[in-house]
């Protein structure tokens, strides 16, 4: 969906504190991060021009890389909103705090869940985390060692999974979606498998033994993909047998091309993540620079209409799209409207 820029009425701006002064000159909202939230943001930006005289410029480049961009500072040449597809890092917190981005809100937006799809032609898998440990370790423990990981094909992995090549397109490590991917999938599958119990016998401790359970081989098995997930489609257009990691709306809107990976057990739709049944679900957030909030023209108009019931709730255009409304919407409604920051 393209995003269409709007013509920004003047608008009189009050006074406001000497570090966010400088962002009065702009007059559009300036957003940046997650390829997953991406997509629902575009929505809302442009059911937004439908409703309000305000500019809202949103670009890519995954969770980290917007938060990035968002911790730079405060003022015109810096961000205003970040999306993430996983929650913002103590770390982060602190970068920002240095360079004067001391009141953050935290926005929940809903929740989607990470999928494994497959061309629609090929064999049809269903999975549990340690198929995917084992299949992409690294490094796997074997009689008191750690050996190099000699699995190639998924029936090496699993016999009940098809003889078939492992290759797989994981996002790459800026992706919020990968933190979700290495902790819920990865880790989950070593833990499953007794290998990290293996690990810590061998005389790791607890932190080295996740560390090397999530260590993802380097062999050309398993390649990062820093792209969205376009670039993962057409991965798998070419190689018909790889399987990529999806967002679940990105997977519902290539149904035509794709077939979608049980996890556990459990087909990902909307009403398994929703449920909490789906086990590789994740919440999707957007944070706001407060100090812009009053100084950028239509930023705080645009949390608020991403938040409405319209936009966010269980009937509307990003549910539809395949975001699972979040049950606490007006929760987060009231967090938006009060301006309430993180911590207070």
């Amino acid at each position: 969906m393209s995003l269409a820029k709007l013509t920004v009425s003047a608008l009189a701006v009050a006074a406001v504190s000497a570090t966010a002064a400088a962002a009065q000159s702009r007059d559009t909202v300036q957003v940046a991060g997650s390829s997953t939230v991406l997509p629902y943001a575009n929505i809302v930006a442009e059911a937004f021009q439908e409703n309000f005289d305000f500019t809202v410029v949103v670009e890519s480049g995954g969770s980290s890389t917007g938060l990035r961009r968002f911790c730079e500072g405060v003022g015109e040449n810096t961000t205003d909103i970040a999306n993430a597809s996983r929650p913002i890092r103590e770390s982060e917190i602190a970068t920002c705090a240095e360079n004067g981005v001391t009141d953050i809100i935290e926005v929940r937006i809903g929740y989607d869940g990470i999928v494994f799809a497959s061309d629609i032609n090929g064999n049809s898998f269903e999975f549990v985390p340690s198929d995917w440990y084992l299949a992409l370790a690294a490094n796997l423990p074997v009689d008191g060692a750690m050996v190099a990981n000699p699995n190639t094909m998924w029936n090496e992995v699993n016999p009940d999974l098809p003889a078939q090549e492992i290759a797989a397109y994981i996002p790459g490590t800026r992706h919020g979606t990968r933190e979700v991917f290495d902790e819920n999938v990865i880790l989950q599958g070593c833990e499953d498998s007794g290998a990290m119990a293996a690990m810590m016998e061998m005389g790791m401790d607890e932190d080295a033994a996740e560390e090397a359970c999530m260590e993802i081989r380097a062999d050309g098995v398993s390649t990062d993909i820093d792209g969205d997930y376009t670039e993962t489609l057409a991965r798998i257009a070419a190689n018909p047998e790889g399987i990529g990691v999806f967002g679940l709306a990105f997977y519902q809107n290539n149904t035509d091309s794709l077939q979608v990976a049980t996890m556990s057990g459990v087909t990902p739709s909307t009403e398994t993540i929703a449920s909490g049944e789906y086990p590789v679900s994740r919440p999707l957030f957007f944070y706001i620079k407060a100090a812009h909030i009053g100084v950028i023209p239509g930023l705080k108009e645009y949390a608020e209409f991403f938040v409405s019931d319209a936009m966010a709730g269980p009937d509307g255009p990003l549910a539809a799209y395949g975001l699972v409304s979040d049950p606490e919407l007006a929760a987060v409604q009231a967090t938006v409207a009060n301006e309430v920051t993180m911590g207070n």
